[in-house]
């Protein structure tokens, strides 16, 4: 029995891994072609398009957003519930709204946890509550609550670290 038989194998699959991955020179070419147009002010993007629409803000206040969803089938897994991955989506964006105070500082995302509870089915409207918990320095946690409208029942429960960068990213 040889006993470098799976550094072998892992080599040899990594080297089939690579092979797959390489492009000729045709696929290469066609890739520098491709372009992508400006995003003119204003306008939605495949995103906000698929993920974000139809959230609604009901109330505002320092460190405080209510809004409702109404779950669309776009968002739903294969059982007619609102998705995991929707879910997270939503704790993420709310969440980082309640941290918006206008300008070019950014926040951005350090840490989420999600606590799934229930589920909330297609056509289903959902509360979603983002509350900023405290800040300090640059670091804000903050708390998301996603709450079935007409049961009460709690959906699921998100936890958000965000750390502010007082200047702008170099790329």
């Amino acid at each position: 029995m040889n006993p470098n038989g799976g550094e072998d194998q892992k080599a040899s699959l990594e080297k089939k891994a690579n092979e797959c991955m390489q492009l000729s020179l045709d696929e290469s070419e066609a890739l520098l072609r491709i372009v992508i147009p400006a995003r003119r002010p204003g306008e939605s993007t495949f995103y906000e398009n698929f993920a974000l629409r139809g959230i609604r803000v009901d109330r505002v206040e320092p460190g405080l957003i209510v809004c409702t969803f109404k779950v669309p089938p776009r968002l739903t897994d294969r059982a007619g519930n609102l998705a995991n991955g929707a879910i997270a989506n939503l704790v993420d964006v709310v969440g980082s709204y309640v941290t918006y105070t206008g300008g070019l500082i950014r926040n951005v995302s350090v840490d989420i946890s999600i606590s799934y509870m229930s589920t909330a089915k297609l056509d289903d409207e959902v509360e979603i509550t983002s509350k900023r918990l405290g800040q300090k320095g640059g670091y804000t946690g903050i708390m998301v609550l996603l709450r079935n409208k007409a049961t009460g029942n709690i959906i699921a429960e998100g936890r958000h670290s965000m750390f502010r960068l007082h200047t702008a990213p170099k790329l």
